[in-house]
């Protein structure tokens, strides 16, 4: 359960990203309270996951989905580069986060 909750927090710090991309373009109150929820779930959900998770593991996981899944969402919603090496790199940075769950 921890996991999921630990990816949910992830999802939530991706969601939080893409309002601050919205908030840029938007300025308004909804844009403000979406970015709010978005970031105060995550928070929540981590804080839950550390209940049962090793801390390190479990920010680092945490910082991988927001990373990767942010600049994914860049690439899909902001015409950011869709270059191979960034690819690659998010890649990578998911199989770390893969990685640590296997050894932890």
């Amino acid at each position: 359960m921890a996991w999921l909750m630990l990816i949910a927090a992830g999802c939530c710090e991706m969601f939080g990203v893409a309002m601050i991309g919205k908030l840029h373009r938007d300025r308004n109150w909804q844009a403000i309270a979406l970015l709010v929820l978005g970031f105060g779930g995550s928070f929540l959900l981590l804080s839950l996951a550390m209940e049962s998770l090793p801390m390190g593991t479990a920010y680092a996981v945490w910082t991988g989905i927001g990373a990767s899944g942010g600049a994914i969402l860049g690439m899909v919603l902001y015409g950011e580069a869709r270059d191979l090496r960034r690819i690659i790199c998010i890649v990578v940075i998911l199989g770390a986060a893969v990685g640590l769950k296997m050894v932890g």
